[in-house]
């Protein structure tokens, strides 16, 4: 629903000539960032129940969906040969994620298993390390870098079943405490703030825009699912964009179909729709949990009234 409505939006900002490069803002007005969303709604208890469970898959899509657009039709040796590389590497990764099976009962399964949460930190290294391999590949097979890390999660993710939950803890430390700290740094310096102020028109259309492709669809795709609050809650979460924005507005620049001053308008209205969305919804999130009603306490849980007399004072003073 959210491509339909980008490329029916798109069609008619083409036609006025706000838009030059169709192909790769109709990718980048379907993408959400739920990496950059996950942290704010952790903190926030929007990650539990049938809710959060909706939440990951929308923004499982939505990231997704983007990158293996982007792999497809953003690549410089036609679509066919495309999908051909993007399933070898595929297999090659799936290959890599059965790896661990053949090798945890042996030695050096066990010497990696065993520092573990030693100074060592053998499997966060390994992590680590396996990001950069994914990288290098997806990289060599000429493929955006974000497809590389993508993968290495899902790989990462069969490497290590039944401990994921403490690995997953060490990684939340390596990237919010570095990495993504990194990342919006590096946003904010190449981000063109000069043309955005010569012409907000642009960062303000494509704001607009992406709360009505990627948000709304969500008010009629989980009507049966989920409640009206809910479902608004969900609007401003699929609606929020910004790390894929800038690695497809990247593309889009060098590949000349993109000008800098489209790519400030995209990148700054994913800046706006996070620093706006996520508000949004964690508000809603908290009138939603005021407006829940709490029950009366049981007979049980009611306080009881001391007994009266000696004893009874005897035992409150204790």
């Amino acid at each position: 629903m959210s491509l339909v409505a980008a490329v029916a939006l798109l069609g008619g900002l083409y036609a006025a000539g706000w838009v030059h490069s169709p192909v790769v803002v109709a990718i980048a007005l379907t993408t959400t960032a739920l990496g950059t969303l996950l942290p704010i709604l952790r903190d926030n208890d929007m990650l539990s129940g049938r809710f959060g469970r909706y939440v990951f898959a929308a923004g499982a899509v939505g990231e997704l969906g983007p990158i293996v657009a982007m792999a497809l039709f953003l690549g410089t040796r036609g679509s066919l040969v495309e999908a051909i590389t993007l399933v070898v590497f595929l297999v090659i990764a799936y290959v890599i994620a059965l790896l661990p099976g053949q090798v945890r009962t042996t030695r050096i399964g066990q010497i990696i298993l065993g520092g573990e949460h030693s100074t060592s930190q053998t499997t966060l290294r390994l992590s680590i390390a396996l990001l950069f391999v994914f990288l290098l590949a997806a990289s060599d097979m000429g493929f955006d870098n974000v497809l590389g890390a993508f993968v290495a999660g899902m790989v990462l993710r069969r490497w290590s079943p039944g401990h994921i939950d403490l690995l997953e803890a060490k990684l939340d430390a390596v990237g919010y405490g570095f990495f993504i700290p990194i990342f919006f740094v590096y946003s904010g310096i190449t981000l063109d703030i000069e043309a955005i102020i010569a012409n907000p028109a642009p960062m303000l259309i494509f704001f607009g825009v992406m709360f009505v492709v990627r948000g709304l669809p969500a008010l009629f795709w989980y009507r049966r699912e989920l409640p009206r609050i809910e479902r608004v809650q969900l609007v401003f979460i699929t609606a929020t964009a910004l790390p894929l924005l800038v690695a497809l507005t990247a593309v889009g620049v060098a590949n000349g179909t993109m000008t800098t001053a489209t790519q400030a308008g995209v990148i700054g209205a994913g800046v706006l729709s996070v620093l706006v969305f996520p508000l949004v919804a964690v508000g809603l999130q908290q009138r939603k949990s005021a407006a829940t009603p709490h029950p009366d306490p049981g007979p049980s849980d009611r306080p009881t009234e001391p007994p009266q007399g000696g004893a009874g004072q005897h035992q409150t003073g204790l």
